[in-house]
């Protein structure tokens, strides 16, 4: 495999890892709550409870994100071939 040293694939990846830094320093934080679900804790008086059901809302994100994120390479991966 060789290793690209051209200046513009540097400049494009600083690009990307800065745009990345702007967004994540941008970003407003955000309950993973579904309307239901912030319904039925409205109740509830415990922060804790509420943090956490949000934190298993994200982990529970992690599985269905990843399967596509992996599908998405493997098809750009093999895009194109005739095999």
């Amino acid at each position: 495999m060789r290793l690209r040293t051209s200046f513009g694939y540097w400049q494009s990846v600083l690009i990307v890892v800065a745009i990345a830094a702007v967004v994540l320093l941008l970003a407003v934080p955000a309950d993973a709550q579904c309307a239901m679900c912030r319904a039925a804790l409205t109740g509830s008086r415990d922060p804790k409870l509420m943090r956490n059901l949000n934190i298993g809302v994200l982990v529970l994100l992690i599985p269905p994100v990843t399967i596509f994120c992996s599908l998405f390479v493997i098809l750009r991966k093999y895009r194109g071939s005739d095999g």
